[in-house]
């Protein structure tokens, strides 16, 4: 009969067996990303943070990235659509500034199932298109059952050289990103299961360019989109009050999955 080893990590179905786990096993894939940041009204904001979070400003971060050559998918490729904002974790043991993920999309179950499961990363499914361009003009778009929630757009007005690229090169390799992994009581309300999860990861850059960007979101009704709409329609209505940030960056993503831990 089938029994579980104790030095393996398994994922359901759990029965057809697992692999050994090792904390120093790194994801890679490379990326191309767009990253679009704005300002928005705290108060309504701070609806979407956990009590145990402080937020570090009103500012809502959307990154759009293309992942291709992906070892730990023997050459696979998935779009992500990551909503963020800055946070300070406030626990009884750990402090610990990050980004807190509101929401992220992708486009392929393998890299979802992963995510939501090991690392408490709220990913759910969306249609998500490659980077149409035109340079110096890049533009994507995500839907759900043919419904357009989301238009990105960015406009490539310069490469970053020297210092200021030195500088994105170094933050980039070390992108902290807490998920909170809700799992719900069966048959009941409540939870199983709610922790808040660290998940380390970066990007080793090798081009970064800035420029203007703009994004706009569709508010969806649950016809268009049953399960979705909620989440959709309240980033909707944070209010963009103006752009922070917008860049396109080329390199290698590293994610350290089995290094993720619970903040307490």
């Amino acid at each position: 009969m089938f029994k579980l080893e104790k030095d393996f990590t398994y994922s359901m179905p759990a029965h057809f067996g697992g692999s050994k786990f090792d904390p120093e096993v790194k994801l890679t894939q490379k990326a191309t990303t767009i990253l679009i940041s704005y300002e928005t009204e705290e108060k309504l904001l701070e609806n979407y943070i956990p009590e145990v979070f402080e937020l570090l400003a009103p500012e809502v971060q959307v990154i759009f990235s293309e992942f291709r050559e992906i070892n730990w998918m023997l050459g696979g490729h998935y779009n992500l659509i990551d909503v963020s904002v800055p946070v300070r974790f406030n626990g009884k043991k750990d402090k610990v500034d990050g980004k807190y993920s509101l929401v992220v999309w992708e486009n392929n179950t393998t890299p979802i199932l992963g995510g939501r499961e090991q690392t408490g990363i709220p990913k759910i499914y969306a249609d998500i298109e490659d980077m149409h361009i035109l340079k110096p003009h890049y533009a994507t778009t995500a839907s759900f059952d043919g419904n357009t929630f989301l238009n990105m757009n960015f406009e490539a007005t310069g490469e970053l050289t020297g210092d200021e690229f030195e500088q994105v090169k170094a933050l980039s390799l070390n992108l902290d990103t807490i998920g909170w992994r809700y799992i719900p009581k069966v048959g009941a309300p409540g939870a199983e299961l709610s922790q808040f999860i660290l998940y380390p990861q970066g990007m080793e850059v090798e081009k970064v360019q800035v420029g203007n960007g703009g994004l706009k979101w569709t508010e969806l009704t649950p016809m268009q989109n049953p399960s979705q709409s909620h989440i959709i329609n309240s980033l909707a209505a944070l209010p963009v009050k103006n752009i922070t940030g917008a860049m396109l960056s080329e390199g290698m993503a590293a994610l350290r999955a089995f290094g993720a831990r619970v903040l307490e």
